[in-house]
């Protein structure tokens, strides 16, 4: 019988992996926390029709990426292919917005079928930030900062902030025609992709990854000259918080961002970590997607980061700097007791010390192997524990164990096992 292995693109996370992540999830959900920003889980599954009206059926996503089929009932369900449009439609069934502005995050899995490749699967898991209700500049700079300072914090460096206005649905359509009629008279230079995205798409065009395309947009019309009076304006604002807040920025007027519902302000943030720019983490403000899904006109912005992408870029950090953030944080983190173990009537005794020093708040791995006791004290080393506790049936008979340093050679302590505070003590004045 063949060997059961996972679908291609989806990747298990082992626990050397997982523990990492937790780590990471835990210093965002710190930030938000401090930030006022509440959490909010959606379904995994959705009706296919809220990507389709909430992301645009023109976009790469809808048209060729999202895992879709017919339920039980024949109604064409979707694996969640991104996370705005799912908290969008979660904040209207359950009329979240009569409360006011809602400052959310949420994170979790997503599905497209794309090409697997480092830092890309076709499960892949983002955490994300949407403001629903909030409409000024100022809001778009706070959730920037938001995204900028929490990658500072896990130690992520070589940031770069892009930065674009993509302006109202009348200054892109104003844009849309001065675009088309600009590359259909040098159709013959653009790539397969962007010939056919001429006809569909053609603003996606502009985030052509083919070195011919690029090149040719080089000479290419911006959007930000086709920006009203009001648009450039309120851009100018969101450039100056960034400048008030010391974040620095570069504009990048071919940033469109790949999904249909931006407006006004798209932003990217990358690190050179990975030796080439990276993204770790994008967005921007879409104004018109709560109403697109049946809602009320409400101003919006958010953004996204890929966790895949970012574990990547946290090791990369971490090699370049054995004593960074990134390292410290997602060091393996050791126990504070190995507790060796080895008899019948000692592995009684050891069990329930193991759970009254963890009820104490100690982090005791406890070895159930039975093996001797020099199998047991390599297994000891390897945990990187400072101190190993020993407890044999001698031990257990005499009512002690035996604390011995994993760091300095000879280090040794006589404990009673029937006050385990003693214990505790000796381990916390050596830490």
């Amino acid at each position: 019988m063949s060997q059961l292995q996972s679908l291609r693109g989806m990747v298990d996370l082992l626990p050397d992996q997982t523990r990492r992540w937790q780590v990471v999830e835990g210093v965002a959900r710190a930030h938000f926390l401090r930030s006022g920003v509440e959490e909010i889980r959606t379904p995994l599954l959705e009706v296919t029709d809220l990507f389709a009206r909430g992301i645009g059926e023109a976009t790469d996503v809808v048209g060729k990426e999202m895992y879709s089929f017919l339920d039980r009932g024949d109604r064409s369900c979707t694996l969640r292919p991104e996370g705005t449009a799912s908290v969008v439609r979660a904040a209207l069934q359950h009329g979240l917005l009569s409360q006011g502005a809602q400052k959310l995050w949420y994170a979790g899995s997503m599905f497209r079928y794309e090409r697997p490749q480092a830092g890309r699967q076709r499960q892949f898991h983002q955490i994300g930030v949407e403001f629903l209700g909030v409409s000024s500049a100022r809001s778009d700079v706070e959730v920037i900062a938001l995204a900028w300072d929490l990658l500072s914090d896990l130690g992520v460096s070589g940031l770069k902030l892009q930065i674009n206005s993509l302006g109202t649905l009348e200054d892109r359509q104003r844009y849309r025609q001065q675009l088309v009629n600009w590359l259909e008279a040098r159709v013959d230079q653009l790539d397969a992709d962007s010939q056919q995205r001429l006809k569909s798409n053609p603003l996606r065009i502009l985030d052509s990854k083919h070195s011919t395309t690029q090149a040719l947009l080089e000479n290419a019309p911006t959007l930000l000259d086709a920006l009203t009076d009001d648009s450039s304006q309120r851009f100018e604002a969101v450039q100056r918080f960034l400048n008030q807040l010391e974040i620095p920025f570069q504009l990048n007027p071919r940033l469109v961002r790949g999904l249909d519902y931006y407006g006004h302000t798209a932003f990217e943030i990358t690190s050179d970590q990975l030796g080439a720019q990276a993204t770790v983490c994008g967005g921007g403000r879409y104004d018109g997607l709560v109403q697109q899904l049946g809602g009320p006109h409400t101003p919006a912005v958010g953004w996204a980061l890929g966790m895949e992408r970012l574990m990547l870029v946290l090791d990369a950090a971490a090699a370049a700097d054995a004593d960074g953030a990134a390292a410290t944080l997602i060091s393996e983190k050791a126990p504070d007791l190995y507790l060796v173990n080895r008899g019948d009537q000692a592995e009684v005794v050891a069990l329930k010390l193991a759970r009254q020093l963890r009820a104490a708040g100690v982090s005791v791995e406890l070895d159930a192997t039975g093996a001797a006791f020099g199998k047991q004290f390599k297994r000891a080393d390897r945990s990187g524990a400072s101190w190993a506790a020993v407890i044999g049936d001698e031990e257990a008979k005499a009512g002690e164990l035996l604390l011995k340093s994993l760091l300095v050679n000879g280090e040794e302590h006589r404990v009673l096992l029937d006050d385990p505070a003693q214990l505790i003590a000796v381990l916390q004045a050596t830490t």
